[in-house]
């Protein structure tokens, strides 16, 4: 056995199994939910094992609560293939009143799941995203700076081994649990595999429907090619030709259902001019290697155009975001108005505390980030979201410091949760 890799939820999922009857494990596929769920779990059914289909399908028409019998924590691997199951750990978590029973691992939305017999349940399951590695995680960022401390208004310092060749390396390779201990070009082909995967058999998972895998390989180009930008549908639309509206519409809505699509959404801190605000939500991506993957880009094609590798690198930096954020009660925002003044990233925790950071990669745009952010500042309403608790510009450089302006500038090679 592999030796296993700690992922930042691993202490969050062990929380809620203290104080809830089940748990269910979201996220895109090979992104780790299976992993970090055996780790805790003590008994384990996995219902897309084809061997057992026979057997799973007649205890699902017969006693699905056969399914729940094991040690517990007891893992349902991928439960959305008997969704049947959910009402049977609802039945049971009120039964017997016990916590920590059940985890549920799947990838697709639980909320998209067909629910005609299925009760919501609230009060019995605790749902927990997860995503591909982060740099902390995959042992690529040494975790010098926290994001937690910066929030708090504390003193950073780090210098990052990463280099810019580094960083190209990482976001080809991914964040896949199963990539990161490859040792030679060989973990470039996982997500190439897994993009393949995801456009000819992993849009079936959703609602059983075939889609045609020439329109979703276009579509997931076209999304690529507009990574980190608030891209319009009909822009998508005018992008991917020979394909309608609805048949987007639906294949997008796939993706999502998917974690492999995902949306920042527009700020809504209160402004102080009456400035008109860009309210399209970013698009991003689950891991900035599917960018790469989906358009066959590779390590020449980022250096010679800085510029697209900035938009992904940007993609890089939400997945971490997040992923710090998420552990830490907080989420993330962007804002742009309709003069194009533009803000990356704006964080708020669930205690009201805000920042706002800035994507560069090259030390070069770092005094022009900095500015950006202040300026940012002036247009906050202060006395109604109070001071932010920092502004940042979060880069591909080395070097982790504060400014004598207060800004901290941060390496993506030093940052954690």
């Amino acid at each position: 056995m592999k030796k296993y890799m700690p992922r930042i939820i691993d202490e969050v999922l062990k929380n809620k199994l203290e104080y809830m009857g089940a748990v269910v494990i979201e996220g895109p596929k090979w992104c780790g939910k299976s992993t970090t769920a055996k780790n805790v779990a003590k008994s384990v059914i996995l219902l897309q094992d084809p061997d057992n289909k026979i057997q799973y399908d007649n205890i699902n028409n017969t006693k699905p609560s056969l399914f729940l019998e094991g040690e517990k924590p007891r893992l349902l691997d991928e439960w959305q293939m008997y969704p049947v199951i959910w009402d049977s750990i609802r039945s049971d978590v009120d039964k017997t009143g016990l916590k920590g029973q059940y985890i549920l691992t799947g990838s697709v939305n639980s909320s998209t799941v067909d629910l005609k017999t299925m009760h919501s349940g609230t009060g019995r399951f605790s749902k927990l995203v997860m995503s591909t590695m982060s740099l902390y995680e995959s042992g690529d960022s040494d975790g010098k700076v926290s994001l937690e401390d910066i929030i708090n208004g504390k003193d950073i310092s780090g210098v990052s081994k990463l280099e810019l060749d580094d960083i190209i390396n990482v976001m080809i390779r991914g964040g896949w649990p199963d990539a990161v201990n490859i040792p030679n070009d060989n973990k470039y082909n996982v997500v190439k595999d897994y993009v393949q995967s995801l456009v000819n058999e992993e849009v079936k998972l959703v609602d059983g429907s075939s889609r045609d895998k020439i329109k979703m390989g276009a579509l997931l180009k076209s999304l690529s090619r507009n990574i980190s930008t608030s891209v319009k549908k009909s822009t998508i639309v005018k992008d991917v030709t020979s394909v309608s509206r609805p048949t987007i519409d639906d294949y997008i809505s796939t993706l999502e259902k998917l974690f492999v699509v995902e949306y920042v959404p527009a700020t809504n801190l209160n402004l102080r001019s009456s400035i008109q605000l860009r309210t399209n939500p970013k698009l991003e991506l689950a891991d900035p290697s599917i960018v790469i993957a989906s358009l066959g880009l590779n390590r020449d094609d980022l250096i010679n155009d800085l510029n697209f590798t900035g938009f992904i690198f940007e993609n890089l930096c939400y997945r971490d975001l997040k992923i710090y954020a998420g552990v830490l009660n907080a989420n993330l925002f962007y804002y742009r108005d309709n003069k194009d003044f533009e803000v990356d990233f704006i964080l708020k925790t669930d205690n009201d505390k805000w920042g706002a950071i800035e994507v560069k990669m090259g030390a070069k745009e770092i005094d022009g980030a900095a500015e950006n952010l202040k300026k940012f500042k002036t247009k906050v309403d202060l006395e109604k979201c109070g001071e932010p608790a920092f502004l940042m510009v979060l880069t591909a450089s080395n070097l982790s410091y504060v400014r004598e302006d207060g800004v901290y500038v941060v390496s993506i090679g030093n940052l954690k949760n």
